[in-house]
């Protein structure tokens, strides 16, 4: 059964699309997966096919509406009346909607977010337009997955639609082969620079953290600028920006860290009810975390008692919470990140999601 994905990005760093293409290809299924040449086109290598939309827009506005576009064409092109159509967030809804209905083919959306609460959309008018999108289509989806339960108890309640089956955003197992606790100790960032994500915090925070190093991996918009911050408050010596890393670079830093950061800040709900793939990872790593008081990230941490949460974002409040757990250090949290690991991991989403293309199958099946 062939499956043609399509998702918003270059590919090369978007782990959670990765992993429903492998499940797929591993089980029997055909992916196709499209993303665009937004942000470059990283050297990359999959067992199935793959390709990138050349965009020639400039601007993000412009290069969605070029996307949804061509993309039409390309999904028009490689869809049969055998294909399953999976939609990445709101970006790539509309063209798989028409294209089901032309083609009379199932549709699967998978939202990793609440794209018309992300916070650098809000209070712009650009979040009628999507919301707009997202008030006509979602409401239509026979079958949807998203990222966390908040964000399937939302679009429940906003469109009157059944609950979304919830796939969390969880890593592969990996094998554990011990923990170094490190002289100077290493506080782990990982994920896009961008606002609201309390990287400015963690810098500052450093100012009150010592023997430590702040490591950032990641690449975004607001690199520079977290740069300047460091550098006015003169705390460069101890912040390291790491640059963008491929997933299999990202697993080897991981494990070296001592503490991980989750600490988005509240300015939408779709962070405020979000689970991000980074606080797994660090507990699949055996890192304990820090992470913001939100549902979905406190309900991990107190579930299995495997770091602190803050009350707030004041980098002196942070820095407390930061050198708690540094000063508890790596292996006082190892036997309850041991138990996580095995429960938060991705092998143990995979039966969902073959269930719901499995059923999208036997409707294909049906009217054959």
């Amino acid at each position: 059964m062939k499956v043609i994905i399509s998702v918003f990005n270059n590919l090369y760093t978007d782990q959670r699309v990765e992993k429903v293409c492998k499940t797929l290809y591993d089980n029997g299924y055909d992916p196709i997966l499209i993303g665009n040449n937004w942000m470059g086109t990283p050297e990359m290598s999959r067992p199935y096919l793959f390709f990138r939309i050349d965009l020639k827009s400039k601007k993000l506005r412009f290069a969605y509406i070029e996307f949804q576009r061509k993309l039409y064409q390309e999904i028009l092109k490689n869809a049969d009346n055998k294909t399953i159509l999976l939609a990445n967030d709101l970006e790539t809804l509309m063209p798989n909607y028409l294209i089901s209905k032309k083609r009379n083919i199932p549709i699967i959306f998978d939202s990793h977010e609440i794209f018309t609460e992300m916070p650098t959309i809000q209070g712009r008018w650009v979040k009628h337009v999507w919301k707009k999108i997202e008030k006509t289509f979602v409401p239509k989806i026979k079958r949807m997955m998203t990222a966390s339960n908040s964000y399937a108890e939302w679009f429940a309640k906003e469109y009157h639609i059944n609950k979304p089956l919830v796939i969390n955003n969880l890593p592969r197992k990996l094998e554990f082969i011990g923990t170094i606790e490190n002289s100077k100790k290493i506080i782990l960032y990982q994920g896009w620079l961008n606002f609201s994500r309390g990287i400015d915090k963690a810098i500052l925070a450093m100012r009150w953290i010592d023997n430590a190093e702040l490591w950032i991996a990641g690449g975004g918009p607001m690199e520079a600028e977290f740069r300047k911050i460091s550098e006015e408050a003169k705390v460069e010596s101890k912040v390291k920006f790491l640059g963008k890393l491929s997933p299999e670079k990202l697993r080897e830093i991981t494990p070296k860290a001592d503490v991980g950061l989750s600490i988005e800040e509240n300015n939408g709900l779709s962070y405020y009810y979000s689970l991000p793939n980074k606080i797994s990872d660090y507990i699949q790593s055996r890192v304990p975390v820090v992470v913001s008081n939100f549902p979905e990230m406190t309900s991990i941490v107190n579930n299995f008692q495997v770091g602190e949460i803050i009350e707030n974002h004041t980098p002196e409040h942070l820095a407390e919470k930061i050198n708690l757990v540094l000063n508890n250090g790596k292996a006082s949290y190892l036997h309850n990140l041991n138990v996580a690991s095995d429960e938060l991991c991705w092998e143990n989403q995979e039966d969902k999601i073959l269930k719901l293309f499995s059923d999208a199958s036997k409707e294909i099946e049906r009217r054959a």
